[in-house]
């Protein structure tokens, strides 16, 4: 019987980053997290042929080096799981597009993929219509597809090559996704990450980016394909953050994707308006993220920070940071995303470890639920090794953790602190209730209510000193968390 989703920590990792495998990863949460986790994001585990799983080639199957469904399975049993669905895209290298190169026309996945000839009304965008799509390359997003028969023509290409964006309006796109996300609900999924949600809904002479009302249109049929299973969807959108409240308003999860660099502002300068001011109007049904396998994303903050602001804290994660250079987020590194910084969260404190906890005891008082990515689980600082061997920027935040690694890092003082913390925020109940904050000077009060369960956290941003409080079952007094 899989776990449904619970207010407790849910870890993000990889199949392979700590330990080899699945069966290593449930090893490893046994014997040192599990009351420090209650759920865990497993990244995608499915077969694929690119970027680190997110180039799925079948949903239906777990890549054999990962285990098998079982051990997914076995996983769901203690923690709620979220599984990654990426729905605007499938890999070059799936049987579904293989089929649409080796048949053309008389393909049966011939509708589900995006054919400019048959978007655009004259099988081509204009200049005008390119310059309006929100896109990750400076031209327009097509990649070409080879047929069997000698012909070619342009099919839509948002991400990488490996990654052929699907026509989610056709039917057979409905079809195949239906397919895909009872899959995934039957095995366990608790929560449906919907990858790159919003260059899914594309219309010509729009931006192809979040639009409305088919946005919402699409949400719901997605939900009502969930529903039966108990499961819940969470739409992955880094962008501008009105667009997490929007979402939030019709009752969905949401990412607090500006929390992490508000927070470094916050601790680097010891001003604390801003920080304040996110999280008196951040959406409450939500999880909260200070790093993930992505870089620390720079684009959710527009409005929230001026943008000098932004552009400084840019350039001083580099001063403050510890080890992180200006070229790794270059093409040097084949990394030219400029809405993130590869970095990561312990490196961008400068491996600091009371700013570090400082950083995730505020993380965890605020509205929402805590992601915490594996990397960060264990503390850990810039793997420039990996970076280095692999000259992709985003490794740096994604170190490989051996069995004996996890088991050295499991001992250290800030690593046995954050556990302590995270304990605390899995099993007192005023983290369920009402959230209060206040501000004296550079010190921000945070209260969390729940009846008559009390929790609060005073963080003086000048001296990184942290206390925190809690109440007892027919105690006079509160307690003191000691770290």
């Amino acid at each position: 019987m899989k776990k449904n989703i619970e207010n407790k920590c849910m870890l993000i990792t990889y199949s392979d980053s700590m330990g080899n495998h699945l069966k290593d990863l449930q090893t490893v949460l046994d014997l040192y997290f599990s009351k420090a986790i209650g759920g865990v994001h497993i990244l995608p585990f499915f077969p694929s042929s690119g970027d680190r799983g997110f180039a799925p080639m079948d949903y239906h199957k777990v890549e054999p080096e990962f285990g098998d469904w079982k051990d997914i399975e076995a996983l769901s049993e203690n923690y709620y799981l979220m599984f990654d669905y990426m729905i605007n895209h499938i890999s070059a290298q799936s049987e579904y597009y293989k089929d649409f190169l080796q048949n053309k026309d008389a393909s049966k996945y011939k509708d589900l993929f995006i054919r400019f000839k048959d978007f655009w009304e004259q099988g081509e965008p204009t200049p005008e219509q390119v310059d309006v799509i929100y896109k990750r390359k400076p031209r327009a997003p097509y990649t070409i597809a080879y047929f069997a028969d000698g012909t070619s023509e342009k099919v839509w290409c948002t991400f990488d090559e490996e990654q052929i964006d699907i026509n989610c309006k056709s039917e057979t796109a409905k079809e195949f996704i239906k397919d895909n996300l009872t899959t995934l609900c039957e095995h366990g999924a608790s929560l449906i990450r919907l990858d790159a949600f919003a260059y899914a809904t594309k219309k010509a002479g729009s931006s192809c980016f979040f639009i409305e009302p088919d946005v919402w249109d699409f949400l719901k049929e997605c939900e009502q394909i969930v529903e039966p299973y108990g499961a819940q969807l969470l739409p992955e959108i880094h962008e501008h953050y009105s667009m997490q409240l929007r979402i939030a308003q019709k009752d969905y999860y949401v990412y607090d994707f500006a929390l992490p660099f508000l927070l470094l502002h916050a601790i680097y300068y010891k001003e604390v308006k801003y920080l304040k001011n996110w999280l008196e109007i951040c959406p409450r049904k939500q999880f909260t993220t200070l790093d993930t396998h992505d870089g620390i994303g720079v684009v959710d903050v527009k409005d929230l920070l001026p943008e000098e602001e932004i552009e400084k804290t840019k350039e001083d994660i580099f001063k403050f940071g510890a080890n992180v250079k200006k070229i790794y987020n270059t093409a040097a590194y084949n990394n030219l995303d400029i809405y993130q910084v590869n970095c990561s969260y312990f490196s961008a404190l400068g491996d600091n470890e009371d700013a570090y906890l400082f950083a995730r005891a505020i993380q965890f008082f605020a509205p929402g639920i805590p992601q915490v990515y594996y990397v960060g689980l264990l503390a850990g600082k810039n793997d420039l090794q990996l970076l280095e061997e692999t000259k992709i920027g985003r490794n740096i935040n994604r170190h490989y953790y051996s069995l004996e690694e996890i088991k050295e890092q499991v001992q250290t003082s800030v690593v046995q602190k954050l556990i302590k913390l995270m304990e605390f925020r899995n099993i007192h109940p005023s983290f369920a209730g009402e959230f209060e904050i206040e501000q004296k000077e550079s010190t921000l009060h945070i209260i969390r209510t729940y009846g008559e369960d009390k929790s609060e956290l005073w963080a003086d941003f000048k001296t990184l000193d942290l206390r925190i409080q809690y109440s007892e079952p027919n105690a006079t007094h509160m307690t003191t968390l000691e770290l």
